[in-house]
């Protein structure tokens, strides 16, 4: 795959293998700058793996990935990850460590040390009151702390969101209302968002572009407005029927 123009992150020929399983089995892709891409699939399908090949949490078996032209194998990881923001599907804040300090993590890490205005103004970005700054995250709810994880992702200023599955755990009201909130952060911050989800109904609502994972291989690329048209063959429909059904007993349970 030729290095394609205005891209910000390309995938070439990537894979991944685990002894005889392939996670990621020949994938490239261009992703360009300020899109909102997510990544749909099965359990097992390899979006996570995938997605964790781009700040090198997980490295690939072959194949390249470049970060605004450069492979990123050329990058020092600390430089690679102040640029790529990162939130977990586990939350993952550290238990012993303030709101703050675990918003602060990633500056500290390459030697900055984050103002106290800077940490309350990332907690407004997310809707969390400054003043949770000095709670410890076993005094938040679900939500509370995926938001804090948001904060914790942007404290860097990154070019780059990675999301892996981010509010898989959260109630739906919660999950919608920080799912809205994320993409209107894309939107005012410029940023390129990758988000790993298993729900297409999520999906079409907040990304730009929908790409649909089966075996490792995307199999379907396309645009919500098209898969809602029936684009992307089988494995993609398979996909937008679940939530185009549940649609359809809600209009039949309103009359």
């Amino acid at each position: 795959m030729t290095e394609t123009p205005g891209a910000l992150l390309q995938l070439c020929d990537l894979c991944k293998s685990y002894e005889t399983t392939d996670a990621v089995s020949g994938v490239s892709l261009a992703i360009a700058r300020g899109e909102f891409v997510a990544l749909v699939g099965a359990s097992g399908s390899g979006k996570s793996t995938l997605l964790k090949t781009v700040n090198r949490l997980v490295e690939p078996t072959s194949g390249t990935v470049r970060f605004d032209g450069e492979p990123i194998a050329n990058l020092p990881l600390a430089a690679l990850r102040h640029r790529i923001g990162y939130v977990f599907q586990s939350i993952g804040l550290f238990p012993h460590m303030t709101v703050s300090e675990n918003i602060a993590i990633g500056p500290r890490l390459v030697g900055e040390k984050l103002a106290a205005r800077r940490v309350e103004k990332l907690l407004e970005l997310v809707d969390l009151d400054p003043a949770m700054a000095t709670r410890m995250p076993d005094e938040l709810s679900g939500g509370q702390r995926q938001r804090v994880g948001v904060a914790r992702a942007l404290a860097n200023e990154p070019q780059v969101l990675l999301m892996d599955e981010p509010f898989g755990a959260l109630d739906p009201v919660t999950r919608d209302a920080l799912g809205n909130r994320v993409r209107a952060l894309h939107e005012k911050l410029g940023l390129t968002t990758v988000m790993v989800t298993h729900d297409m109904a999520e999906a079409l609502l907040l990304a730009d572009r929908v790409l649909v994972m089966e075996d490792g291989r995307i199999v379907a690329d396309e645009a919500p407005q098209a898969l809602l048209a029936g684009a992307g063959g089988a494995i993609a429909q398979g996909l937008v029927a679940v939530p185009r059904a549940q649609a359809d007993r809600l209009a039949e349970l309103a009359r």
